[in-house]
């Protein structure tokens, strides 16, 4: 199996679901809590990688990461000329936006689960809205972020579409296995591919498995 392939599938991975933690888990309070009319339209956006083709979020992104794109313009002038087009760091940008409901759905669902007079009666002891959602709702809602971790990580292992878009199939650079598993199949390697192919499938089952326990921890909470 190609180690290094696997070694950059991890590592976007992990760098991915770490950010996605970071604006993921706020997001999903607001979304969870907000009385906000554009609560509809942000819940929209977010669902989006679930029902837009992959190649068509990677086209998106893959023009606007260019040169001649904003962002890639900004990323250039950020870095002295460098592009976010085929590269590790468009990759990293590219899976947290099509991760993103991964994560934002089961944790705000698991949150919006909480009883409201919890809540409220930390209010009344005088806690603050910041004070009350990090002491309250994270350690009540830990189930629904459980598994909005290990599926927003199993999620960006595999992801291929937009990978292969924003990326490319540069050798330990941009080629995750995903894209290992399609050069095998096209060089007509069908071990090298079954190998890989099989590896992902015990690996997703295993991730699914936990993301799946950790939901049933949170019905029966």
């Amino acid at each position: 199996m190609d180690w290094i392939a696997f070694s950059l599938s991890l590592r976007l991975a992990a760098v991915t679901t770490l950010t996605l933690c970071l604006i993921g888990i706020p997001m999903a309070g607001w979304v969870a809590y907000s009385k906000s009319r554009l609560r509809p339209a942000l819940e929209a956006v977010v669902a989006l990688p679930l029902v837009l083709p992959p190649t068509v979020l990677g086209f998106f992104l893959l023009v606007g990461f260019g040169r001649a794109g904003w962002l890639g313009q900004w990323y250039g002038r950020l870095t002295g000329g460098g592009s976010l087009a085929f590269s590790f760091e468009g990759l990293w940008v590219a899976s947290v936006l099509y991760s993103l409901p991964f994560l934002v759905q089961p944790v705000a669902a698991s949150m919006a689960g909480i009883p409201s007079r919890l809540r409220e009666a930390a209010w009344v002891l005088g806690a603050g809205r910041a004070e009350t959602f990090v002491r309250i709702v994270l350690p009540l809602a830990w189930p629904g972020i459980a598994s909005g971790i290990v599926l927003s990580f199993a999620h960006t292992l595999g992801e291929f579409g937009v990978v292969l878009m924003v990326g490319g199939d540069i050798p330990g650079v941009t080629r995750t296995l995903s894209i290992s598993v399609y050069d095998a199949v096209e060089s007509l390697d069908y071990g090298l591919a079954t190998k890989t192919a099989v590896f992902l499938f015990v690996l997703s089952f295993l991730l699914l498995s936990a993301a799946y326990w950790f939901q049933k921890r949170l019905l029966v909470r």
